[in-house]
């Protein structure tokens, strides 16, 4: 007599496919969450953090004010119209540092070999360095930021239309990511340079400290620069000029106005490829 067949196993179901971005993402919210946790484990400490960081940063701001102690116009500029470029780039700048600043630890962990830690793991690289020691103190500069733009979004004289309106959100998240790519670009850089921090930093920290002045205080080649080639005055130069109902910089026609969100298109594609080159080329230290 035959022996009765044997059942048949079920077939596993397969893990749904889930693209890199996907997970990436996934990886970062979950780090994230977790410093998060950490941090507002010690809420006095996390407090006194965030109140020594929107102080510190506000300094930025008490020299615009001291400087306007002994003038009435900065460049052609008012100081509530100061006031909005201050506020708009150090917004800005601050969104993408609390978002990605952790990626200028990246020189650090090619010196000492850390970075190969993150490379055997099933989560993208990019997302694991950017989660990596989330600051949320970093919150002080978004505070901050936001208090100066506040104040002069209140004092300003504008006719405000409801394109300015939507102009001013749209302001703050494209330059977000112009410097969210601006910081990717610095770490691929560190991959060759390794100890190049402080030049990623030139562009990150130096470039929102030049947007929070008129363009108008600095020469036209220097304008030039960061227009056609670094285009950080798309964070706030161009669309501020359009709110202001001011001359666009370089005569640039008034449309500009709308490009930021191109521009900010733009570079986080450019710095998505310049992260897969670097990764590519990076070469474990064999330590």
């Amino acid at each position: 007599m035959a022996e009765p067949a044997a059942p048949a196993r079920p077939v596993p179901a397969e893990a749904p496919f889930r693209s890199p971005l996907v997970e990436g993402v996934r990886a970062y919210r979950l780090v994230v969450a977790m410093w998060v946790r950490s941090t507002l484990t010690y809420r006095a400490s996390f407090a006194m953090a965030l109140c020594v960081s929107i102080a510190a940063n506000g300094l930025d701001f008490v020299a615009i004010l001291l400087m306007f102690g002994h003038v009435d116009r900065l460049g052609g500029f008012t100081l509530g119209e100061v006031a909005f470029l201050y506020g708009t780039s150090a917004t800005a700048f601050g969104l993408a540092h609390l978002a990605v600043g952790s990626l200028d630890r990246l020189g650090r962990r090619v010196r000492d070999g850390s970075l190969d830690t993150l490379l055997v793991r099933p989560v993208p690289v990019l997302a694991q360095l950017a989660a990596d020691r989330f600051a949320l103190r970093r919150l002080g500069r978004i505070t901050q930021g936001g208090l100066v733009l506040g104040y002069a979004l209140t004092v300003l004289e504008v006719d405000w239309s409801a394109s300015r309106v939507l102009m001013v959100p749209l302001m703050l998240v494209s330059g977000a990511a112009i410097f969210g790519a601006l910081f990717v670009a610095g770490a691929v850089f560190q991959f060759y340079a390794q100890d190049a921090a402080e030049v990623q930093n030139a562009f990150t920290y130096g470039g929102t400290t030049l947007l929070q002045y008129p363009p108008t205080v600095f020469g036209r080649e220097l304008v030039a620069s960061v227009v056609f080639v670094l285009p950080l005055a798309f964070v706030n130069w161009v669309p501020a000029a359009y709110v202001l109902d001011r001359p666009m910089p370089l005569g640039l026609p008034i449309q500009a106005a709308l490009a930021p969100p191109l521009v900010a298109a733009v570079c986080c594609v450019a710095a998505g490829l310049l992260w897969r080159v670097g990764l590519r080329a990076y070469r474990s230290t064999g330590s």
